[in-house]
Order: C-alpha cells, then structure tokens, then sequence
C-alpha cells in the first residue's frame, strides 16, 4: 500500500493537490481513498466545531478531538486501499505552542506510520490569507500572525518531508509533485516498498 500524506497550512491547497494525486493513481487502475480530516467521524466533527470556536479550551478540544479522528482513519483505512492518502495528518501538532508541537511531533512521527511520500504544502501567510478571505467560514487561526507563527513552527520541525510552496501557477505545482511521485514510485518499484 501507498501511504501519501498532504499537510500544510490553512489556504495552502492541500485538498486540491490531494485530488490531483488521487487521480494520478485511480488512472493506473488503483483503489485510492482520500481521508481528510477532521473528517466526518464523531471526532472529525467535533474537532470541526471546536476549530470554529474561540479560546484556550476549544484550541485544546480541538487538538484532542483532531488526533482522535487521525488514529480512527488509520485504524479504519490503513492498508485497505491500494492508495491513501491522508490530508492533514501530525502537521496538526503545528498549530499547538512550540515547546510542546516538539514533543508531540516526534511522539507522533515515531509511533504513527509515515512514509516517504510526505508533502507539505506551504506560502507566505499573507498569500494563504488572502486565499482563506475567501472562504465562508473562519477557523481560529485564520489570521495572519497565528498563520505566521504556524508556518515558521512547521518549517522548522519538518525533516523527511517534501515541502512544496504553492505560491506559484498550479500547474507548476502538480509538475513538482508529479516529479516527485515519479521518483517515488521508480524506488518503491525498485526495492519492492
């Protein structure tokens, strides 16, 4: 089984770009799920209402409630497909205080799986911003310092992953993930992973 993950920032294109790899793969004939959280589980929705609360305890609820539907999917879906692909996955540890996103991120990163099929898709805030304006509903970090603190958090904690900026015509997007997937999957044909 693929094991593919899209990560990044509110506004960054995750969805899109997680659509796009479904269907590279879907045309090779492959059974492909996307599960992208939170998603519709009992965890997934309240992590949802959480999100588009306020304060210190819905960040925390939503946090938990997040990291609950994570590990539902995997245990629902993981290894049931040809293809998964998870949007958001531990990238949601960045969103937390920096001294403990670094605990949680190597906790995470050590015991759930991960593979080498890791994207995190990024831009400038004021770019995501202007992306997420346009949107009907605002989550709590949808503002530009939480977005800027966030990004520099995430770039500073990532290792193994292949970091993406979408700041740029999509078309040049999908060619470097296209490129990457190629080169991912010439290896795993190679090594039999």
């Amino acid at each position: 089984m693929r094991f593919i993950v899209v990560d990044g920032l509110d506004g960054a294109g995750k969805d899109t770009h997680a659509r796009f790899i479904a269907k590279r793969y879907e045309k090779k004939g492959e059974k492909v799920l996307i599960r992208n959280h939170p998603s519709d589980s009992f965890f997934g929705r309240r992590a949802k209402k959480n999100l588009l609360g306020r304060g210190k305890i819905s960040h925390l609820k939503a946090s938990i409630y997040y990291f609950l539907d994570v590990i539902y999917s995997l245990l629902r879906y993981y290894r049931r497909v040809d293809t998964l692909v998870f949007v958001r996955y531990i990238g949601g540890v960045f969103y937390l205080p920096t001294p403990i996103a670094k605990v949680l991120y190597s906790f995470f990163s050590t015991v759930l799986p991960t593979s080498r099929y890791m994207f995190f898709l990024e831009a400038k805030p004021e770019v995501l911003l202007e992306r997420l304006l346009k949107r009907e509903e605002k989550e709590m970090f949808e503002n530009i310092r939480d977005l800027q603190e966030v990004r520099e958090r995430a770039l500073s904690l990532l290792k193994g992953w292949h970091v993406i900026n979408t700041e740029k015509e999509i078309e040049k997007t999908r060619a470097e993930i296209e490129k990457i997937l190629d080169e991912l999957d010439g290896k795993a044909g190679k090594t039999g992973v």
